[in-house]
């Protein structure tokens, strides 16, 4: 049964606690949470549900308020209206010469602009575009689809119709309003990391008339999203508690609530100032865990590079041009370079961890925070290793990752994917990895029954799982990363089913495979939309589940999740597990996917 929308969006109902006057703030210990004691030792039932490590859910308040169309909270009708095509979101400015002509890079400007593509088009435009829309409309390419900012004016239609948005793709409209969040909630979603989130480069890219807050202040924004997050749990109060311990936690899931902690991802992460007092202004907020650095590098580490806009916006501030190794930019072109980072001849950034990166690392340690090492260079995270291992292996995990190995060779080349001996890394001192839902293809791998033959959708997704928690025998979590610029699992029914693969008569191969095959539909929006939004995630369980998939590492995952923050807060003896066995990657069962121009397609 294909359904348009969930019950509860088409009724636009969403059951409201009266606010009650419990305090979420308080501290509780390990100890004092019910389920282990100082120790780190179970001393009861362990807890059962699924955790998410990475949700945007203020996203409508991020980037100076000018990007997302939607909202978090209200009636479905409120939340996800109808939008005007774009004209109030979702936009950059049509001049985007003062990013650049107002750096201290703007000397080099004309000469950049014939060797480096994406700067030529920032400044003139392709094919009669001016150069905002243009990067507007790209940020969305993928194949398969060209995103609900290249085709802005096909996916205007919300509530009731939702003709338009949400769906898989969708990176310009909300995708995590509280009704589905409960929606996920009520079917096993039992832990939420929700990260605060901005950019100010992105907020400076904007049309300044787009803005809520035009002075582009990151940390302003955050606050903002930090205070939503305190009135959301306060006004669902009856299924939903911001934890602040691991022992709040343990407790809040013991209740038969989800238990939602918050973070933040910011590229000025704490600002320009004193970050102590900053961080001990977030932490009096409730945040419990941050990303040390977001997309580009900052004043505590290196990041690992991946979008090349990301590249021209570091450039900004620093002016380098590498030539070391040309990524992203001008790939294959003689004479390519890199700009902004700092490159070694392997592609990576050689920026670790700085020392106030280690101060910040070393404070959050003794706070007993969680250390979320999305987004760091490999150096760094060799950095951050080494720091733990001197604290008796203090946890640290990655909300959002990709498992480098099974990715295709364009994808494994990006530093910001995850590599096995990482992956052991975070194995060792007991942390956590959450995996992104992703829309990509991957490589196949034989330690699961799944058939890797539908690229982009939970097909492919089972792959990851399994390599994860099989293969390298790290914790696993979701990282779903809902409302962070990013598409999500595409559909194995209708247009869209099957579509990662760059080769469209595979794709409609596979799709009409799975329309004939034996494995069929859920009866949900998640058949045709995909991974559409946040009250579809256990959907995908759903769909893992009937494939024959192994989904106990992510129902086992709220317990995993509170272990880790446990051992952050308990005396630690060494690893939390020996991972003397994974001395290389462990390839052997991943059978890596033949090449597009290779591949002999057949419809049987």
């Amino acid at each position: 049964m294909k359904t348009t929308f969930s019950t509860l969006a088409l009724l636009g109902l969403f059951a409201v606690a009266a606010c009650n006057e419990a305090d979420s703030s308080g501290e509780e210990t390990a100890a004092e949470g019910g389920g282990k004691a100082d120790d780190g030792k179970d001393d009861g039932t362990a807890l059962a549900g699924v955790a998410d490590l990475h949700l945007h859910m203020f996203a409508e308040e991020g980037f100076g308020g000018g990007w997302m169309h939607g909202s978090h909270d209200g009636s479905a009708e409120e939340a996800m209206s109808d939008c005007d095509g774009g004209v109030d979101h979702a936009r950059l400015a049509d001049d985007l010469m003062p990013l650049l002509t107002d750096s201290a890079c703007a000397a080099d400007l004309p000469e950049l602009a014939q060797r480096v593509p994406l700067v030529g088009a920032m400044v003139a435009g392709v094919g009669g575009a001016t150069g905002g829309q243009f990067l507007s409309e790209q940020l969305g390419h993928l194949p398969g689809t060209e995103g609900d900012t290249g085709r802005h004016g096909d996916r205007t239609g919300g509530f009731p119709t939702f003709s338009g948005f949400p769906r898989w793709d969708t990176i310009a409209h909300h995708t995590a309003w509280e009704g589905h969040l409960r929606e996920a909630f009520e079917a096993g979603l039992r832990v939420e990391v929700v990260s605060a989130v901005s950019y100010d480069w992105l907020c400076k890219a904007m049309p300044e008339e787009n803005l809520s807050r035009p002075e582009c202040d990151e940390m302003v924004d955050v606050k903002v999203q930090l205070q939503q997050a305190q009135d959301m749990a306060k006004r669902n109060a009856d299924w939903m508690e911001i934890a602040t311990s691991a022992g709040s936690a343990r407790r809040i899931v013991e209740e038969g609530k989800m238990a939602v902690i918050l973070g933040v991802e910011a590229t000025h992460i704490l600002g320009d100032g004193d970050w102590a007092e900053s961080l001990d202004e977030l932490y009096q907020m409730g945040v419990r865990t941050l990303q040390p650095v977001h997309l580009f590098d900052n004043r505590f580490a290196g990041v690992a590079p991946h979008n090349p806009l990301h590249h021209v916006a570091l450039y900004t501030q620093n002016c380098h041009i590498d030539t070391d190794c040309p990524i992203g930019l001008t790939d294959g072109q003689p004479g390519g370079v890199t700009l902004g980072f700092d490159l070694d001849a392997s592609c990576k950034n050689v920026v670790g961890l700085k020392e106030e990166g280690k101060e910040l690392i070393a404070e959050m340690m003794a706070r007993h925070m969680l250390i979320d090492a999305s987004h760091l260079s490999e150096q760094a995270m060799r950095d951050l290793h080494e720091m733990s291992a001197d604290e008796d292996y203090y946890p640290y995990f990655i909300s959002h990752a990709h498992m480098r190995e099974m990715l295709l060779p364009s994808k494994q080349a990006e530093e910001k994917t995850v590599p096995w001996w990482v992956a052991a890394n975070v194995k060792e001192v007991g942390g956590m990895l959450g995996l992104r839902t992703f829309p990509d293809e991957v490589n196949t791998y034989e330690g699961t029954t799944v058939p890797n033959d539908c690229h982009g959708s939970s097909k492919s997704f089972a792959q990851m799982l399994a390599y994860a928690s099989d293969a390298i025998g790290v914790n696993v979590a979701f990282g779903a990363d809902f409302n962070g610029f990013i598409a999500q699992t595409r559909p194995r029914f209708g247009p869209d089913a099957c579509t990662a693969t760059a080769n469209t008569e595979e794709a409609a191969c596979q799709a009409r495979a799975e329309e004939a095959g034996t494995v069929g539909q859920l009866g949900t929006d998640f058949d045709d939309l995909g991974l559409a939004h946040t009250g579809l995630l256990m959907d995908l369980v759903d769909d893992l589940d009937q494939l024959g998939a192994d989904t106990t590492p992510l129902k086992t995952s709220a317990e995993n999740f509170v272990q880790m923050w446990e051992r952050a807060e308990s005396r630690r003896e060494g690893v939390a597990a020996d991972i003397s066995d994974l001395t290389e990657a462990p390839v052997g069962d991943i059978v890596m996917n033949p090449a597009h121009d290779d591949r002999v397609i057949s419809c049987e």
